[in-house]
């Protein structure tokens, strides 16, 4: 695809024409029938107009090298692929396309005049119920976490495969683009920095290139949705809903599939919700082919591209800005460019392989959980692998359906716990931290597990964890929507395991989620 050119009057600030009287329609409440204030949401593509029960979305007239609204023609094409898109997946959301045209007295909304802009036409919801709104009131609980992973989940499955496509290639043309951008902008982004993270960037790039080629073939690259962050999800019937998505060209929007997840995770990591990105991805990976765990050696570059990509958008969008919120607009630029450099510039940390032990309801998984963005790891933090998970996908059971008795047949454990293994040296191979989650009742399966960090030359730590018997009882009783189909019967049972000599380091449940455990001798 041949890289659009910006018009020949291309202004500073990338506005190519003036929609002021556009604007000035929309925000009229009399153009709308309603009395209250009309509301007006402002980015670096469009303007979006909420009045009564609907919202009307203008493109800006504007061109950037990776998106160009510059023409009216243009602008229309957007909407209506706008509609068609998002609104597949966001069904009673999009309602279609509105012209505004010029009549004899003036301009209007709708009407058989001269059309001179348009504007998606949507379901008005509530803005507080997107998910940054409900991040930042601290309302993203663990429930809605993992609904959010299914969400993704789902959106991927759905989308369209495109083989051959060359999304190294694509992930380049981002990466200088990012560059060229913060090099014309230096009062905003140090010249040493854009050249550490170029440079950085760059040699990433040239390490994953094969794996990128691999993982197109393999079906691992889709038309996604292509701009997954918080604010393009909503709260529907208490359902997410992803919209707004890549409309304008296709070539964006088809990406790698954990490059399009990419988005998501880092705009959790740096607002600080780390304990959902990692068990969003962690979700995702868990109902994912297991050759998608060979895809986590390009997601740091993926992560810094997406924070790069946010800090030009975010420098793009200060234009539009009201002088008293240019500090702070800055200050979002600085802050997501920083996270672009510490994601893949410096010292990352190496592997390391967790083993968490312990009869059932010891209080394993919620150590592991809390633990994974704790212990030293890359970004999003550590792959907690399950074994509760990994024996219902041997069965093809879904998390939360319990399993029959034969599932768990003396000959089946062997088998989850030689796959947790195989995972595990899977995500050690691609620099990511592994916890694996078990009750490791027999010495032989501890050692195995540390025989795994022996070969992968990685460090081991390994912690097992006591409980009160009536404590773990309570516990598997008052289980719901858990993987663990344990019950009180499974923990009598397993009380009267030999459990062999124990090296790796007990600790009392409740336990310190601090990483600091040492590995014992």
């Amino acid at each position: 695809m041949t890289a659009p050119q910006p018009p020949e009057k291309s202004a500073g600030d990338h506005v190519v024409a003036d929609q002021s009287a556009v604007f000035a329609l929309l925000a009229d409440p009399a153009t709308h029938g309603v009395k209250e204030t009309v509301t007006r949401i402002d980015t670096h593509g469009a303007a979006v107009f909420l009045a009564g029960p609907y919202a009307y979305k203008v493109k800006r007239a504007v061109f950037f090298p990776f998106m160009d609204f510059s023409t009216l023609d243009k602008r229309r094409a957007a909407c209506a692929a706008e509609v068609e898109i998002s609104g597949a997946g966001a069904p009673g959301l999009y309602l279609g396309v509105v012209p505004i045209v010029r009549m004899a007295d003036g301009l209007a909304l709708g009407g058989d005049g001269e059309a001179v802009e348009y504007a998606v036409k949507m379901r008005r919801f509530d803005t507080n119920l997107t998910l940054d709104r409900i991040t930042e009131r601290g309302a993203l609980t663990p429930e809605l976490t993992k609904d959010v992973a299914a969400m993704v989940v789902s959106a991927h499955a759905a989308a369209p495969a495109r083989r051959g496509f060359d999304s190294a290639g694509r992930l380049s043309t981002y990466l200088e683009d990012n560059i060229n951008e913060f090099a014309a902008r230096p009062d905003l982004f140090p010249a040493k920095d854009v050249a550490r993270l170029a440079e950085a960037s760059r040699a990433a790039l040239v390490q994953v290139r094969p794996l990128l080629a691999a993982r197109s073939e393999a079906g691992f690259v889709r038309r996604c949705h292509g701009d997954m962050h918080l604010r393009n999800i909503v709260l529907l019937d208490g359902k997410p809903v992803l919209f707004d998505a890549i409309e304008f060209n296709d070539e964006i929007a088809t990406c790698d599939v954990l490059y399009d997840l990419a988005f998501l995770l880092m705009d959790l990591w740096q607002r600080g919700e780390r304990h959902a990105a990692n068990a969003i991805l962690n979700r995702y990976l868990w109902v994912s082919d297991d050759t998608q765990l060979d895809g986590l050696a390009a997601l740091p570059l993926f992560l810094s591209l997406r924070a790069g990509i946010r800090a030009k958008v975010e420098a793009a969008g200060l234009a539009h800005l009201v002088e008293e919120k240019r500090s702070e607009g800055e200050a979002r630029v600085t802050h997501f460019f920083r996270h672009a450099c510490d994601l893949v510039g410096g010292t990352q940390p190496g592997p390391t392989l967790w083993g968490v032990g312990g009869l059932s309801g010891s209080g394993k998984s919620t150590w592991a959980a809390k633990a994974a963005v704790k212990v030293e790891s890359r970004a999003p933090g550590a792959v907690v692998l399950r074994s509760d998970i990994e024996r219902k996908r041997l069965f093809n059971v879904p998390e939360t359906e319990k399993l029959p008795p034969e599932a768990y047949a003396a000959e089946v454990s062997p088998r989850v716990y030689e796959r947790l293994r195989r995972l595990a040296r899977h995500v050690l191979t691609s620099g990511y931290t592994v916890i694996v989650d078990a009750v490791h009742a027999r010495p032989e399966e501890r050692d195995a597990l540390e025989d795994v960090a022996k070969e992968a030359g990685v460090p081991f730590n390994g912690l097992w964890l006591d409980a009160p018997a009536d404590e773990m009882v309570r516990r598997v009783t008052a289980r719901s929507g858990d993987a663990s189909d344990a019950d009180a019967a499974v923990v009598r049972h397993q009380l009267a395991y030999d459990l062999g000599p124990i090296r790796w380091v007990r600790s009392q449940s409740p336990v310190s989620t601090s990483p600091a455990v040492p590995a014992s001798d």
